[in-house]
C-alpha cells in the first residue's frame, strides 16, 4: 500500500472519528436545542395540538450541540462532494482542450 493511500485512510478514520466521539461523549444528555426546531414545534403545537409527527427519527442525538455537529458535518460534506465535482469537471475541460489543440500523430 503507498504511503498516499495510508494517509488517505488515516484521515478517513479521524474523520469518522470526529463524528462519533461527540456522540458516544455528550456528558449533558438532556440539553435542549433552541433553534428553528423547537420554535417550529412550539408554533404547531399552539395551533393543533393534537398533532403528532408522522416521521419519527431513526437516531435521536443527545443534545443541541450534537445537532449543531451533525449539521456542520453535512454542510462540510455537501461542500467537500461540490468542490471535488467541480474539479473533476475542470481538470476534465482542461485535459480536452490541451488534447485538441496538439497536432494528432
Amino acid at each position: 500500500m503507498s504511503s498516499k493511500a495510508k494517509s488517505i485512510i488515516i484521515l478517513l478514520l479521524l474523520c469518522v472519528l470526529i463524528a462519533v466521539i461527540p456522540l458516544t461523549m455528550s456528558k449533558n444528555k438532556g440539553s435542549e436545542f433552541g433553534g428553528a426546531d423547537g420554535e417550529a414545534e412550539t408554533a404547531i403545537t399552539e395551533i393543533n395540538p393534537d398533532y403528532e409527527a408522522w416521521a419519527s427519527p431513526i437516531l435521536e442525538p443527545p443534545g443541541g450541540e450534537t445537532e449543531s455537529l451533525l449539521f456542520c458535518l453535512q454542510a462540510g460534506l455537501g461542500a467537500g462532494v461540490f468542490g471535488y465535482l467541480l474539479g473533476v469537471l475542470r481538470e476534465r475541460a482542461k485535459h480536452e482542450s490541451k488534447a485538441e489543440s496538439q497536432p494528432a500523430k
